[in-house]
């Protein structure tokens, strides 16, 4: 402190002599005051002597605190070895505290067991198992194993007592079950004193469990398998004489140990599973329930049986890689044991089956293998099967609305199938993956949809070439109906995430899409078949056309500008040139209607009338020149004859004809209107680019007659085919 001091000193003196100096420059300059000059050097002097005082004071004082320093260090040394002397004597001493606390503990506890104090030994050993707890972060690895192996030993003595106690009481209740207990079986006469030993039993159980959780974790841990807690130590020992049952016929050179036959070991588990849930449900859930243990005793139970045959199939799985038979057995057989794992027996989603044996990686690319084998051996035996183009329900009206041939419904139904086999899957990739193979296998089957398409092409009014367009409309409404459904929905989320590794590389557009549920996962299929589907309807339509256009040559060159008027006619009938067209028409639209489904005939029908509609405005009507007659029976053929046809398929079939009726229109105004509508038109035509708003325009006046159509020079030209009589 007094170094402190006189540095303080030392400091206050030099700021004085700065401003000092600061004034004998001042004053220098000033000539005014020469005493305060004078007054400010003594000053300044008497201040320098007095600094350089302190200075000798500081280096003494200095010198004299280093000696004592370096005194001191001296002690500080030896009271530092004998700190670290005691510290290494007390560290002994917890050390030996420690010993002797676990000795403690373990004769309390030999001394509990032999007077059977087994609440007092399982408290004991929690003591224990809390000392052992608290060694954890020290470095004292003998003591720490000591401990643990005393902890081990007393733990294996009193879970083997218990153990064998609460055996015996299991053997009264008659567990296990191995076949279904019956309830002829009356109650033991000491059922109330059965109830109370296995309360107790399972307690002490539950309390020893606890008291050293680690080292009762039995259940292993796979790859893909979610971590799960280790099964409650009742139910541990309860499983015992089940599985040394379970090893004993289903492992060594037992004849039930049998690779191809997985169905006998794991029906035999759900059969365990059935026969002791009521024993579980009545007996042991209500006892942990009282002794606060959250478990499920059915779901424990069920967990435990199923480590026996997640082991055993991990065993078998990789030996029948090979064999193609066995290996699609033993997962037909893993997943109809799942299903029924979790619908029969509730065992909840949460925990894992056995399916996450299946995903391992060389089993899951085997199993994806045979699936694709399988699936195109069976399409190819469908394709080329007796009745592979014919539909199963042709005979049944309400049940064959979509005419699917046999062989596209039997493809579909292939298709649902892998669906219903992946779709329980834990793991969104190994989804993904089936997904792109059943992607794959519609893209090969419409590709062989093609191949035979084009076989036919020559014959498209076939009933083969027809069951083709069905089948590939088939399939399309299908994977629509798919892309809204809530499994494939999941998926298409899925798909964004990770689907680029399984489906390829999705563009940005695609995967917006995707995100947004504006796309589907089936879209580019859905673009390839309907690309097909119209490919085929156009070359049908064609064909109809070619016909329909032959038929109808007579027709279209009749003298129409010379037949008689409708006065001279005691009644009007079809043209006799008409006919051939007619019953053309009429004979394939019956014929397409009963081999094409409902919306592909629909599609059908209305490019038909639209193209009929084309033909006869432009080869008939714009080729001939019409008198009063020739119009009469034109529009007599069309509206009594032509729409007719067409209106067993929709209620105005004139909308469809919009040309011919529009024409008929015009065709059949009166010779007033007719030269009224033609002077308009030419007024219009010469006054184009001028605005007169009084006149009405062209197209309001066609409006007005019922055309909308046509366009004014289109009116024009029909208007001029009916020249003959308009000059009279």
């Amino acid at each position: 402190s007094k170094l402190s001091t006189l540095m303080f000193q030392i400091t206050s003196v030099k700021i004085k002599c700065q401003s000092i100096c600061l004034c004998m420059q001042v004053l220098t300059v000033s000539s005014s005051v020469p005493l305060r000059v004078s007054a400010a050097l003594s000053t300044a002097e008497e201040s320098r002597v007095k600094l350089e005082s302190l200075l000798e004071k500081e280096r003494v004082l200095s010198n004299t605190l280093q000696q004592h320093l370096q005194g001191a260090q001296v002690w500080a040394d030896g009271i530092g070895q004998v700190l670290g002397q005691l510290d290494t004597l007390e560290r002994h001493m917890k050390y030996l505290q420690c010993l002797a606390r676990i000795e403690e503990l373990s004769d309390s506890i030999q001394q509990y067991l032999m007077t059977n104090s087994m609440w007092d030994a399982v408290g004991a050993i929690d003591r224990m198992a809390s000392l052992d707890m608290g060694l954890r972060e020290s470095g004292c690895s003998h003591l720490q194993a000591f401990l643990r192996e005393t902890l081990r030993f007393w733990h294996k003595i009193l879970k083997d007592k218990l153990a064998s106690d609460f055996e015996e009481v299991l053997t009264q209740f008659h567990w296990p079950f191995i076949s279904p207990p019956t309830q002829t079986l009356s109650p033991p006469a000491n059922a109330q004193e059965l109830n109370s030993q296995l309360e107790l039993l399972v307690s002490q159980l539950l309390s020893l469990q606890t008291s050293w959780t680690f080292s009762l974790t039995e259940i292993p841990s796979r790859p893909g398998q979610s971590q799960t807690p280790p099964l409650s130590l009742p139910i541990q020992i309860m499983l015992l004489p089940l599985s040394k049952r379970f090893r004993y016929h289903f492992t060594g050179n037992r004849q039930t140990n049998n690779l191809s036959k997985p169905e006998w070991y794991l029906t035999q588990v759900l059969i365990w599973m059935g026969n002791s849930s009521n024993f579980m449900d009545e007996k042991i859930q209500p006892v942990l329930d009282r002794a606060g243990a959250k478990v499920n005793a059915r779901v424990e139970l069920c967990r435990g049986l199923l480590t026996l045959a997640q082991e055993k199939l991990a065993q078998d799985a990789p030996r029948l890689l090979y064999d193609d038979a066995l290996f699609c057995h033993l997962v037909d057989e893993v997943l109809q044991f799942e299903k029924e794992l979790r619908g029969t027996h509730s065992y909840p989603r949460t925990y894992p089956g056995v399916l996450h044996i299946l995903l391992e990686e060389t089993v899951f690319q085997k199993w994806l293998s045979v699936e694709r084998k399988m699936a195109v051996e069976k399409v190819d035996a469908m394709l080329s099967a007796e009745g592979a183009w014919s539909s199963q329900y042709k005979d049944i009206t309400d049940m064959d609305e979509l005419k699917a041939p046999d062989c596209a419904e039997t493809f579909m139904t292939l298709l649902l199938v892998i669906t219903e086999r992946y779709r329980s899957l834990p793991c969104p990739r190994a989804q993904l993956s089936f997904l792109a193979l059943q992607k794959e296998l519609v893209d090969d089957f419409r590709i062989r949809l093609t191949q035979v398409m084009k076989e036919e092409s020559r014959q498209p009014l076939s009933p083969r070439y027809c069951a083709i367009l069905n089948a590939a409309n088939y399939i399309s409404t299908v994977l629509s109906d798919w892309g809204d459904n809530v499994f494939f929905l999941q998926l298409q989320q899925a798909a964004v995430s990770v689907g680029e590794e399984i489906l390829g590389p999705l563009g940005a557009t695609e995967t917006g899409r995707l995100a947004s549920l504006e796309g589907s996962l089936f879209e580019a299929l859905l673009a390839l078949l309907e690309r097909l589907r119209g490919d085929m309807l156009g070359r049908l339509l064609d064909a109809v056309m070619r016909d329909v256009k032959e038929k109808a040559q007579p027709y279209c060159k009749d003298r129409w500008i010379s037949l008689p008027s409708q006065n001279d006619q005691a009644t009007m009938s079809l043209s006799s040139s008409a006919c051939p067209m007619m019953l053309c028409l009429r004979d394939h639209l019956l014929q397409l209607q009963q081999m094409l489904c409902l919306p592909l005939f629909q599609t059908f029908w209305q490019g038909l009338a639209e193209r009929l509609d084309n033909f006869i405005y432009e080869d008939l009507i714009l080729y001939n020149h019409f008198n009063e007659g020739g119009v009469a029976q034109l529009q007599y053929d069309m509206t009594r004859n032509l729409f007719p046809l067409f209106g067993h398929y929709c209620k105005r079939p004139e909308n469809f004809f919009k040309h011919v009726k529009e024409a008929c229109i015009i065709l059949t105004l009166k010779v007033g209107p007719a030269l009224l509508l033609c002077d308009m038109l030419k007024q219009s035509e010469e006054d184009e680019g001028i605005l007169n708003h009084q006149q009405p325009s062209p197209e309001s006046a066609l409006n007005e007659l019922g055309v909308y159509k046509l366009a004014p020079s289109d009116v024009q030209i029909l208007l001029n085919l009916r020249s003959a009589w308009l000059k009279q």
